[in-house]
């Protein structure tokens, strides 16, 4: 299948088959309203059965749950310890689809380590537990997609993490599992599915739902670009709305569907010098779990896990958050970091099913396999799971919408590789020349095809027509400025901190999130998109009132005090303090080239 553009014309022309499938056209056989991982790989999964499909997201894609991850693709080796077997087996093999056949250009091999205290006793519990982890993957048909594991000791420890304190661990077990570009897999997920047919429209929310005879016929949308409000009917309306799930449902005017609790996770983003290690760390903290995880040119340190009760579109990570993770992380470092290490940070929310329990249950122990379920005949809800299992959790919610007829047209998803896939081989082979004919370095096409594998060849196509966009951004230097353009004119772009915070990771790859880059990203965006200067202006300064109000959250101890200074910069509070962490250590930039960990 030849890969389709995704374009403003294409949003247009989608909400024109959602107006008219409410103006007495063609009546839409599903429609998906929220573009998170879950949504996108439900609007995937109903378009290749044959469905006519729709797909909605009140934001960017991705722009909720699905691009604040841990950034792993994984089989879920602490819910061993729940002896949730089931969970973590159905994880475990759909890590083997992405990694072999689905999506090996975004999801790549890594390695980690627990650290052992204990000779004797710790080193049989996790062992045994890793040895479980390999035998449910081996278990799986096809090829294995990664190593066993392994037993090291103290010297081999050392040798993989020389900056773990020497008196932390007398050995450790190497296991693996994967990492992926959260955000990035969404968008392409969203593009192979309006590739196979699915309308597909951003910032568009369903804001009521429409219903004949006790049953859910449609819902009530509105572009959030324009203020127009629209009318789609459908035969079967699936709600991926993760922790809004409980509010899409609401517009049903139904007591049932599922309970959903929001729980927030932070992570902190430091330089990759700044901890000496080629393996990831696993530990465990008295509230969750503490990883250390090699991400590009830095290091990924998180996480947190606690309830969140506040707005559910803008959770915030607080001054006494980053010092948390910061504080746990130092317990186990020679080295010390502090805040002026945090290149960026950032926070989410994990949408953790709740079945018949209080609100305030606490999230860390609740299981997050996910659950199908329908409030009211035509529409169907689907809540909890993780990122890992998204294709599970969408297939099990068209199986369910469709009931009987779902024997007809079975899922086909596991047989269908996402944009990029097919051909990154042959395209990495291209690599030695394209790096002699542009002057790049390995890192960065590693960079690119771990990003677009083989769809660098529309970048090159772009680079023919206009040879500067082979340069890198000037204060950005790990993305090309062709990636800019190609965000703009194929991945669905329409506001500036799409490209910043999603199809880029500059919000919190670059210190102060990327406001340098901001005027030569935004001088492209007018190129491709069309800006006016007004509009340019306008989004520049929306994207500057974020950093600032995200900055000022962060010097705040708790989660209300957070959010609140939060909302007075986004009215018009010029905050009075220097944003934490500070601009920069050293005064320097980041040299730019981006050193994906080449495991393969």
């Amino acid at each position: 299948m030849q890969p389709k553009a995704l374009t403003g014309r294409d949003r247009d022309e989608a909400l024109r088959v959602l107006q008219e499938s409410g103006a007495g056209g063609p009546v839409l056989d599903v429609l998906v309203v929220g573009g998170g991982v879950t949504g996108a790989g439900t609007a995937l999964d109903a378009t290749t059965r044959g469905l006519s499909t729709a797909l909605v997201e009140a934001g960017d894609w991705g722009s909720g749950t699905s691009q604040w991850s841990t950034k792993l693709v994984h089989g879920g080796l602490r819910y061993l310890q729940m002896l949730d077997f089931g969970l973590v087996h159905e994880a475990l093999t759909e890590r083997g689809l992405l990694l072999r056949r689905l999506a090996p250009h975004l999801v790549k091999p890594m390695p980690f380590l627990i650290p052992l205290e204990h000779r004797v006793w710790q080193r049989a519990y996790y062992g045994a537990g890793v040895t479980l982890y390999d035998l449910l993957a081996n278990a799986l048909p096809g090829h294995r997609a990664l190593p066993v594991h392994q037993h090291t000791g103290r010297r081999g420890l050392h040798a993989e993490f020389p900056d773990l304190q020497e008196g932390r661990a007398i050995g450790a077990v190497k296991y693996w599992d994967a990492t992926v570009d959260d955000a990035r897999l969404v968008s392409t997920l969203v593009r192979t599915a309006h590739t196979y047919g699915a309308s597909v429209a951003s910032r568009t929310r369903a804001v009521g739902l429409l219903k004949e005879d006790g049953r859910v016929v449609g819902a009530v949308l509105q572009d959030l670009m324009s203020g127009r409000v629209l009318h789609a009917r459908a035969e079967h309306v699936v709600s991926c709305a993760g922790v809004w799930t409980e509010e899409v449902t609401d517009l049903a005017d139904t007591d049932g569907g599922l309970r959903v609790q929001a729980s927030k996770g932070i992570h902190l983003v430091v330089p990759r010098d700044r901890i000496q290690g080629t393996s990831g760390l696993f530990l465990q903290t008295e509230r969750s779990v503490l990883f250390f995880i090699p991400w590009s040119r830095y290091w990924i340190l998180g996480t947190t896990d606690t309830p969140w009760h506040l707005d559910l579109g803008h959770p915030v990570a607080t001054a006494t958050d980053i010092d948390y993770v910061l504080d746990h992380a130092n317990e186990v470092l020679t080295t010390r970091l502090t805040r002026d290490d945090v290149i960026g940070w950032y926070a989410g929310l994990r949408p953790l099913l709740q079945p018949g329990t209080k609100s305030g249950t606490d999230s860390a122990r609740v299981s997050r396999e996910h659950t199908v379920a329908a409030p009211l005949p035509g529409l169907t809800v689907v809540g909890g799971g993780k990122l890992t299992t998204y294709r599970v959790m969408a297939q099990d919610a068209v199986d369910f919408a469709l009931g009987d007829r779902a024997a007809e047209l079975p899922s086909i998803t596991d047989q269908i590789p996402l944009l990029g896939a097919v051909g990154e081989a042959a395209m990495r082979r291209r690599m030695p020349a394209l790096r002699d004919r542009f002057g790049w370095s390995e890192q960065l096409t590693d960079h690119l095809l771990h990003r677009y594998g083989s769809l660098v060849e529309q970048l090159l196509d772009l680079i023919v027509e206009d040879p500067s966009l082979a340069r890198p951004l000037e204060h950005a230097p790990a993305y090309l400025r062709v990636e800019i353009a190609y965000a703009c004119i194929s991945e669905g772009v329409l506001r500036l901190e799409d490209i910043m915070m999603r199809r880029t990771r500059l919000y919190y790859e670059e210190r102060r999130k990327g406001l340098g880059a901001v005027p030569e990203i935004a001088e492209i965006a007018v190129q491709w998109l069309g800006w006016g200067e007004e509009h340019e202006a306008e989004e520049i300064a929306d994207y500057e009132r974020r950093v600032l109000a995200d900055e000022a959250a962060a010097l705040e101890v708790d989660d209300a005090s957070a959010a609140a200074a939060r909302d007075r910069v986004l009215l018009g509070e010029v905050p009075d303090r220097a944003p934490v962490p500070p601009t920069g250590r050293d005064g320097d930039r980041q040299t730019g080239e981006d050193e994906e960990v080449r495991t393969r």
